[in-house]
């Protein structure tokens, strides 16, 4: 791969990651306009590795919190007294909707690698699941925040969660979508979403790392998968930072509107054959 390849899906990584767009779904398209192969295996791995990158931005710009609840959590696994504090219920129900998401990725991971890469796939979820995100959007009643969240609520967004295998539906979509409909804030479904990307996307990157190595190698290249992992580090922070911003005010509309556009206008190149769909 070209560094000039990887600087701009490292770029596209990093906008999109967060955002409820789908960015493993704007990776295969950039990829595929790109000129390489997205059913290759080596290219999978380096869409999971590069996400690694946003991984850590959210790390770095939550770190006060996330040590927070680790600490509270970790006090609580041996302490009684601190088991009553809402961080250290935080920190369980952060694990428990972890779960879901690696179930059904190691069940599933074939199929995910290889048909799911669609582009088909890619631009019919984009466009089904804006209409989920609308009528999310449109039904909730944000009467709840970050401090009632409970395990019963992350297991029902990282079920959620799992849709976000199919390239298009988008993780962090997937994840607001299903926090709204259990009526809590954006900016609470923002920061949940958040925080469960880093088990999921972490053990993603680690996996495809370990059973990938020899193959991004030889043929990606390791100099432009770690520069794109960088630049996806830098772009996803100013990312976080400005969609927390963003959410606080306004509603989804203009990613729902943004997702259809786009998944029209790839329905279109493909049907008229000016993007192959593998």
């Amino acid at each position: 791969m070209q560094v000039w390849h990887a600087i701009i899906l490292g770029i596209i990584e990093g906008i999109t990651e967060f955002l409820p767009i789908s960015s493993t779904g704007h990776l295969t398209i950039a990829e595929k306009m790109l000129g390489y192969s997205i059913s290759d295996s080596s290219i999978t791995a380096f869409t999971a590795i590069i996400q690694s990158g946003a991984v850590l931005a959210t790390v770095v710009y939550f770190w006060k919190d996330i040590s927070r609840v680790l600490m509270a959590w970790m006090r609580g696994l041996f302490v009684n007294k601190y088991r009553k504090n809402s961080d250290y219920k935080y920190g369980w129900a952060i694990i428990i909707g972890s779960i879901p998401i690696a179930i059904v990725g190691i069940l599933f991971k074939d199929e995910i690698e290889t048909v799911l890469r669609s582009l088909w796939f890619v631009a019919i979820a984009l466009i089904l699941w804006s209409l989920v995100m609308w009528w999310a959007d449109k039904k909730a009643k944000q009467n709840l925040h970050e401090e009632d969240i409970t395990w019963r609520d992350t297991l029902a967004v990282g079920i959620a969660q799992c849709l976000a295998l199919i390239p298009g539906v988008s993780r962090s979509g997937a994840t607001m979508s299903a926090g709204l409909l259990r009526n809590f804030d954006r900016v609470a479904v923002t920061k949940l979403s958040f925080f469960l990307s880093i088990p999921a996307l972490s053990a993603a990157g680690i996996l495809q790392i370990i059973s990938k190595h020899s193959a991004i190698g030889a043929s990606v290249g390791w100099t432009a998968t770690i520069i794109a992992t960088l630049i996806s580090f830098v772009v996803a922070y100013i990312s976080v930072a400005w969609l927390l911003k963003f959410v606080a005010k306004h509603d989804y509309s203009v990613f729902i509107w943004y997702r259809v556009i786009v998944g029209v206008l790839l329905l279109i190149a493909l049907a008229t054959n000016f993007i192959s769909a593998n």
